[in-house]
Formats: structure tokens, sequence, C-alpha cells
């Protein structure tokens, strides 16, 4: 009878400790989500670069090559409750109309920048990630984005620099034909 209530009382004690366990980790869990979920600093620093913005543009097609200019405009938007950048810009290229759009945004849970640019030059999507640099005031992404000439995958990095609330540079790097990265595009961006 004693090795009865002893079994008993144990499975009664085993059962309502994996159900405090099972509450414990579903707070947990709603805890974790709604951290992910919240926008925070981070997200209040991207809304900063909320409005329109003058581009000045110059590219490279090569290492060493002639420098082509163009102009553009931004409009930056924070969406979805604050989450997430998106930036619509428009301008020309090589005398042809020229659209972009980027989404730009922080993950709380990886702790890194998430970045995505499609734009009419193309019919690819680049995506890079990126953390924070404090000294430098600047976002460091890598990513790949597909070559056209060669249909394969190529790094991709681009430094962000946020110089103050109505000036900002980004700075774009891939490899030339020899495999070597160079600086392909510099966008100065000026708060209208």
């Amino acid at each position: 009878m004693k090795k009865t209530t002893l079994l008993l009382c144990t499975l009664v004690l085993t059962g309502l400790s994996f159900h405090l366990s099972a509450q414990q980790m579903d707070e947990n869990a709603q805890k974790a989500w709604m951290n992910y979920m919240t926008p925070g600093d981070v997200h209040k620093m991207l809304a900063k670069s909320d409005g329109q913005w003058n581009e000045d543009v110059t590219w490279w097609m090569t290492p060493g090559g002639q420098p082509m200019k163009s102009k553009a405009t931004c409009t930056n938007t924070m969406i979805l409750g604050g989450r997430y950048q998106q930036s619509m810009n428009k301008g020309d290229m090589m005398g042809m109309p020229f659209e972009g759009m980027g989404l730009l945004g922080y993950d709380n849970a990886e702790k890194v920048f998430n970045y995505t640019w499609v734009d009419n030059m193309g019919t690819g999507t680049m995506n890079m990630k990126g953390t924070w640099d404090d000294a430098s005031k600047s976002i460091n992404f890598t990513g790949l984005m597909v070559d056209p000439m060669s249909g394969k995958e190529v790094a991709v990095r681009q430094v962000f620099t946020i110089t103050d609330d109505n000036n900002q540079m980004l700075k774009m790097y891939t490899p030339g034909p020899d495999g070597k990265e160079f600086e392909t595009m510099e966008i100065k961006l000026t708060r209208m």
C-alpha cells in the first residue's frame, strides 16, 4: 500500500511539475514573441529617415572606369506598424527612367538589419544582412545578387552611413572582372 501511495504521489507531482513547466514555457514563448514583434529603438532610428531625399548617384562599370552620374529622388516611409522602412526611388539611368524599391528592417531576434532591393533595371532581388557600427554611424551590409552577365550569384557589400539627420551616403561594392571587389556605386542622399 505504501508503494502504491508513493507511486501515486510521484505521478501527481511529476504531472504537476510538467504542467507548471509547460505553462512557464508558454509564458516564455509569449514574451519572446512580443519582444520579436515590437518595434524598438533601432526602428525609431530608421524612422528618422522618413521623408523625401535627393540622390546624387555615381557609378562605375569597371574598376578605374569613367564615372557615370545621374539624379534621383527617394521617399522613405515606415510601414507595417513601424517595423520596416520602404524606400521608393525614381530617377534616370543611362537616359532611361529608373524606379527601385528597398525594404529595410531590423530583426529583433537575430539582431541584424535585413535589406531587400528590386528595380526596373532587372528581374532579380538583392538580399543583404547588416550590422550597425556605432563609431562610423554605418550599417555594413553583405549579401548576394545575380550577375546578369554570368547568371551566377556574386557577393555584394554596401556601407550605409547616416552622417546626420539630413545627409546620408550609400556605397556599394561588387567583384570586378578580375574577381576583386571594387566600388560600383555611390549615392549621396540629402533631405529635401
